[in-house]
């Protein structure tokens, strides 16, 4: 599990809390009910009105898969495909008939199994390149979601500072009580930008960033298969798709004898 976003939402939040309390202000100040329930329910009915209930219930399910799920680590893929390549070309294609069933990624168990049953290789390539964009646009979708939300939120937090406003007018005659009612003003607007900058905006940007990873694995097992299916040399294999590897991330080194 990569813990990026916990880490930093816990950040961000502590970040604020405590410039509050360094200020000398009480935390619990700022957690009014209205502008919250106004902020929370509001951002989240103008995202559904501006999608479809299937995209808000996939965004919403892409969340712990994005927050908590172990990255794509390229490192095993290789290891995998170049020494599947190396069997192929002692033993044959069909020869990865058994090892094809003990490939715990189905993407790469589905597209060697499309290779051993003949698939051409034009065919193969854009079957699994379809498969890729098909990944990439539906997570681009939950992305956006969140990203729209971070789009309404302040300007749904600024609603509630008009509306507050209004029930100051309202109270004019009543001095005790334009406190509370201004203090709620500004709540609404604080709410609006934080939930925006430090939760719908950060979702998105993780799943898109989640997503582009597991993509990239995927084109690279891609061309790792075809390159089993082309019979080429375990060796040049194994150094293509390192080469496929940006330099920060790990890479496998296995020995092909």
């Amino acid at each position: 599990m990569d813990p990026a976003t916990l880490i930093g939402l816990g950040l961000a939040f502590g970040g604020v809390f405590s410039m509050m309390i360094i200020e000398g202000a009480n935390p619990m100040s700022v957690v009014l009910p209205g502008p919250l329930v106004l902020v929370i329910f509001g951002t989240l009915g103008a995202g559904l009105a501006g999608s479809t209930l299937k995209d808000a219930i996939r965004a919403f399910s892409a969340i712990p898969k994005a927050m908590l799920a172990k990255l794509p680590d390229p490192g095993p893929t290789i290891e995998t495909v170049v020494g599947l390549a190396d069997r192929a070309r002692r033993e044959g294609l069909l020869a990865l008939e058994d090892a094809a069933r003990d490939i715990d990624d189905p993407f790469l168990r589905s597209g060697l199994q499309a290779a051993i049953d003949g698939t051409d290789p034009d065919d193969l390539r854009t079957i699994l390149e379809d498969r890729v964009a098909t990944k990439r646009a539906s997570d681009r979708v939950s992305a956006k979601y969140f990203t729209d939300m971070g789009g309404y939120a302040p300007t749904v937090g600024i609603i509630g500072t008009v509306v507050s406003l209004v029930h100051v007018l309202e109270n004019l005659a009543d001095p005790s009580s334009l406190g509370e009612a201004i203090a709620a003003a500004f709540v609404a607007t604080l709410w609006g930008i934080l939930s925006a900058n430090l939760i719908w905006l950060p979702f998105g940007s993780r799943i898109k960033r989640v997503s582009d990873l597991e993509c990239a694995r995927m084109e690279l097992t891609v061309e790792g298969l075809l390159a089993v299916q082309a019979g080429a040399n375990p060796r040049l294999v194994g150094e293509r798709l390192r080469s496929l590897v940006p330099a920060e991330e790990p890479k496998a080194e296995k020995k092909v004898a």
